[in-house]
């Protein structure tokens, strides 16, 4: 108990500190700005005088520390009068910073996600920031995958987000589509073919983790979306039903690709190392995971393994759905403190800063950005993810991970019910059926 209860008083200690010393410099570099992503601010120009912020940033990894000592370098460049004072943000699921918004204590800038766009919008400490985004012109050069990350459910903007969306993905093998003279699929009926050729030679035709109820959520929304580009997202959020004929007709297609033995009869219990080792060993032919299994399956397959566009039931189809995909991301970036000093100026600097990030990432090879930035990656990308980063541009619609979804009722459920489906005795109406059950329950 005594340990403890130092504990707490050395944790309210630092906070306290930090509250205290809320402009206090840290190791990363600061001075910087005079001009936004486009122009400078009326303040700036008027006066050129020296102006310290505050930010509150992530800063301990290369991840964070490249692209904030990158974005700081030509924020002198823009505003040679502006000064960043960096205070580290804590890993603390946002504690310090609720702490700081308590004391009135906030920076003029600092990394929120959805929570806390939604909390401090009801204590107006967070401000709103459409105009700076669209005079800046960070707004239009957002994605349109990305635009989503962008609006706030209010249709205002908030933060300025520079992580873009991740994606899911189903890998192959290409060696053994080449081995069994089988072409990529694009069609089901396409599918079904190579299922059945796969199964003939002793091949797992889809290597899946189903022990995990987001991959099988996710092997649903790949469908879903063939059908619908809402897929699972739009049952999330209600503006579809479970019912409609699109979502039938998944459902349908799901089951026939259980029943054929797409997957292997232990699927539910499938951990994800087990099916990643079938995938690399080369026991399976396709393998279902996100953008972020790249690099693993490029070390062990080399030009062996690439990525598809989902197959959906006809060739329109198919064309047309390689600009919808599945997967998601979350609202999050840079906010503002509206009670700052130099609030707009503030502003202008938290564009910049985002708008700099991400060209960092860019140029770093890190595609999964929310902006088109115009920049290539100085080294050369894995030709799987060079070809995602050519393919993101012409993407114009996300659905999510079941972790983005904004219903916990929604989330269990649809992860529940899709683990159900990847067996063959459960039935797409006792599916349907079964969602619509849970849909209505999260909407009492």
């Amino acid at each position: 108990m005594r340990k403890r209860m130092i504990g707490l008083f050395l944790s309210m200690t630092m906070v306290a500190s930090l509250l205290v010393g809320c402009g206090s410099k840290t190791e990363a570099p600061t001075e910087a700005k005079t001009e936004t992503a486009t122009e400078a601010t009326t303040e700036t120009e008027d006066t050129q005088e020296p102006v310290t912020l505050t930010i509150y940033a992530q800063y301990a990894d290369d991840d964070t520390k490249i692209p904030y000592d990158y974005a700081v370098e030509k924020l002198k460049e823009a505003y040679p009068n502006v000064t960043l004072e960096l205070i580290v943000q804590a890993q603390d699921d946002g504690m310090t910073l609720n702490t700081m918004a308590a004391s009135d204590n906030l920076p003029d800038i600092f990394q929120a996600n959805t929570d806390i766009i939604n909390s401090f919008r009801e204590t107006n400490q967070i401000m709103d920031v459409t105009e700076v985004a669209k005079s800046t012109g960070f707004e239009e050069k957002v994605f349109d995958s990305c635009k989503e990350l962008l609006y706030a459910d209010d249709g205002k903007i908030y933060v300025f987000p520079y992580a873009g969306q991740e994606y899911v993905m189903w890998y192959y093998n290409k060696a053994l589509f080449e081995q069994y003279n089988l072409e990529v699929p694009t069609t089901y009926e396409e599918l079904l073919n190579c299922v059945k050729v796969f199964n003939e030679n002793d091949i797992l035709p889809m290597s899946l983790f189903g022990q995990e109820g987001w991959a099988a959520a996710a092997m649903y929304d790949t469908i879903a979306t063939r059908y619908t580009q809402g897929g699972i997202k739009a049952l999330d959020e209600g503006s579809a039903s479970v019912k409609d004929e699109t979502y039938v007709n998944a459902t349908k297609t799901m089951s026939e690709l259980v029943n054929a033995g797409m997957f292997s009869a232990d699927v539910t219990n499938t951990n994800y190392d087990q099916a990643s080792a079938l995938f690399l060993e080369g026991k399976a032919a396709m393998f279902l995971n996100g953008q972020w299994y790249i690099p693993d399956a490029t070390e062990k397959l080399g030009d062996d393994v690439d990525w598809m566009y989902y197959p959906a039931q006809d060739a329109a189809s198919y064309e047309a759905g390689k600009a919808v995909f599945s997967g998601g991301g979350s609202t999050s970036g840079y906010a503002v403190n509206p009670n700052g000093e130099h609030a707009q100026l503030a502003a202008e600097v938290a564009a910049f800063i985002s708008e700099k990030y991400c060209e960092s990432k860019i140029l770093n090879g890190k595609v999964f950005v929310s902006q088109d930035t115009g920049l290539k990656a100085e080294g050369e990308l894995a030709p799987m993810m060079q070809k995602l980063s050519d393919t993101i541009p012409s993407i114009t619609s996300m659905t999510k991970f079941t972790w983005g979804l904004t219903n916990a009722t929604f989330k269990a459920g649809i992860e529940d019910q899709t683990r159900f489906l990847l067996s063959p005795q459960y039935t797409p109406d006792e599916f349907v059926n079964e969602m619509d059950a849970v849909i209505g329950r999260m909407n009492e």
